[in-house]
Order: C-alpha cells, then structure tokens, then sequence
C-alpha cells in the first residue's frame, strides 16, 4: 500500500513538469532561470544518487525523472541562447 502512495506522488510530481518540458523542447526556448534549473538538475542527480545507495526504487524513479526533465529543461537553455 505505501508503495501505491509513493508511486502516485512520484506520478504527480513528475506529470507536473512535463508540460514545462514539452514546451521547452516544442519551442526551444527554456523561460526558467538558469541559477534555478542548475541548481535543481544537481540536487535531482544528487537525489538519484541518494535513492540508488539506499536502495528505494520509488525515490530512484522519481529522482531520475526529475533529473531528465530538468537536463532537458537546461540543456535546451544553453543550447538555444
């Protein structure tokens, strides 16, 4: 059951992103500041760490996810200046 909890955060959380990133990638321009999506991609990638190392396959998922969504969301930053 608690696993079910934490699947729908992780499903809210990451779904809550996704438009951001699907216009970021449509019009390849990213309007977030840069200093924010920096330090967000490494507290994700961090997390992610994090998540492998004690072994929580909910919080990997999640923390990968994130970390993709706002390398994408950076990457497309700096790219596209």
């Amino acid at each position: 059951m608690k696993e079910v909890v934490g699947l729908i955060g992780m499903f809210l959380l990451v779904s809550s992103w996704a438009p951001q990133t699907l216009e970021t990638i449509k019009n390849k321009k990213c309007p977030l500041n840069l200093e924010f999506i920096i330090i967000y991609v490494t507290a994700s990638l961090l997390l992610t760490i994090y998540s492998y190392l004690i072994r929580d396959p909910v919080f990997l998922a999640l923390n990968s996810l994130a970390t993709l969504q706002s390398g994408i969301n950076l990457y497309v930053k700096l790219r596209y200046k």
